[in-house]
């Protein structure tokens, strides 16, 4: 990927719509990755991800709707925000068919755009540090439950495919101990923005 710089932003590709979300969603996570996610203009690259499937335990939607979840049982190609171990917030898009409630959950990001925004929330400077979790870059981005059931693309979200080839690594999910053997987590290889590297 471009290298991050104070100077210079990588180019931003066409924009995602809700249509790209309307498939398997274990074949949207691995295309999200090297995408751009902004929130009023605020984000970076996608450079970590979690496909979660409602036919297995560690999905939200296993046991079926609930106040909190119900998103995720409508279309595709919306946020799902939900608060983790009560201390931060998460942010997932929907995929799949209505009634599917299949979602990915967005890991970490390459900070690119409104670093100076994203220093002031998260009190680092470090540019590594900014987004390297779900909960940090919630945090960064400004994202809360405000954000749940927007559309994933109309103001104040944008989503931009990817401009160039990236190599995608799997590995198995983060932080579960429900269906911890499922390889549906997916990354950058050697990305430097990762809240944990890939086995090599």
């Amino acid at each position: 990927m471009a290298p991050t710089s104070k100077t210079s932003t990588p180019r931003l590709g066409k924009v995602l719509t809700r249509g790209f979300f309307d498939r398997d969603v274990r074949e949207v996570a691995p295309d999200l990755i090297g995408a751009t996610l902004l929130v009023d203009g605020v984000g970076g690259i996608i450079v970590e991800v979690e496909a979660y499937h409602h036919t297995e335990p560690a999905a939200h939607s296993f046991n079926g709707p609930t106040p909190r979840n119900q998103i995720m049982f409508g279309p595709p190609g919306f946020a799902y925000v939900y608060r983790s171990y009560g201390i931060h917030w998460c942010v997932n898009f929907v995929c799949e068919e209505k009634g599917s409630a299949s979602a990915v959950l967005i890991r970490a990001l390459e900070p690119t755009h409104g670093l100076v925004a994203m220093r002031r929330r998260r009190h680092l400077q470090d540019v590594h540090a900014l987004c390297s979790g779900p909960g940090k870059l919630t945090e960064a981005l400004g994202i809360t439950i405000a954000h749940n059931t927007l559309p994933l693309d109309r103001p104040p979200i944008a989503l931009h495919a990817r401009t160039e080839d990236v190599e995608v690594a799997t590995g198995i999910r983060i932080g579960i101990t429900k269906a911890a053997e499922l390889p549906w987590r997916y990354g950058i290889r050697g990305s430097k923005f990762l809240s944990k590297p890939f086995p090599k």
